[in-house]
């Protein structure tokens, strides 16, 4: 039976969007260029140690997949360190610890892992929010071992990176966008790469459930949303 006037929306689901974390999908600028030299400066570290530091979505996690991948190192989240656990988390002689911060993180267990590597020439790769300069923590060996740990910051997307991530994020989705879109969308969403992620994500849903293309005036309906 038809419906004059009104469209069938189509039925969604909040699936999850597989996101590539090869080195060759890693997009450089100015604004990651010293982490990157980073990862691709080892096994040149001094210490054996380093700290990659930025905000939620910022890039942080590409990195460490790229340094992983090409260390043969496992990954591990800050708050699932446990002491028991890290010969096995070594057994590779390099490990990632994602989101470490002040009260996410067994300190025993941290400091044992620190022992452990340095006993085994093991390579440590940290991932933060914010500089760890030891504020927050209370075993003051500990301070002193993150303090020593050379870190480089993730500065904000520059319009460039943004623009360039904006339109990956779309073609990962197999979604075609002129660069009105692009152009219309740069100067209005939040300036991180996570508020990217999430207005291409949001526009696919809504284009998705209306059987629609992705437009400028899309865009503007769901930014007006927000």
């Amino acid at each position: 039976m038809s419906r004059s006037g009104a469209f069938v929306r189509q039925l969604t689901f909040d699936l999850p969007h597989e996101e590539s974390f090869r080195r060759d999908d890693f997009l450089e600028s100015p604004a990651n260029a010293q982490a990157l030299a980073l990862v691709d400066r080892w096994p040149e570290w001094p210490g054996r140690a380093a700290m990659i530091v930025g905000p939620h979505g910022s890039g942080k996690s590409h990195l460490a997949a790229i340094w992983a991948e090409r260390a043969g190192a496992r990954t591990v989240s800050g708050h699932a360190l446990e002491r028991n656990d890290v010969p096995a988390h070594l057994a590779t002689g390099a490990l990632v610890v994602e989101d470490v911060s002040p009260g996410n993180i067994d300190e025993a267990a941290l400091f044992h892992l620190f022992n452990f590597a340095r006993e085994g020439n093991a390579y440590l790769l940290f991932t933060a929010s914010q500089r760890i300069d030891g504020a927050g923590f209370q075993l003051p060996d500990l301070v002193s071992r993150l303090r020593s740990i050379p870190a480089v910051t993730l500065s904000p997307p520059d319009d460039a990176l943004l623009s360039a991530v904006l339109v990956k994020l779309f073609a990962d989705r197999q979604l075609a966008v002129g660069e009105g879109v692009i152009a219309y969308l740069l100067p209005r969403i939040e300036r991180s790469l996570a508020g990217a992620r999430g207005v291409v994500a949001e526009l696919d849903k809504v284009a998705l459930s209306r059987g629609r293309a992705v437009t400028k005036q899309l865009a503007a309906e769901i930014l007006r949303k927000e």
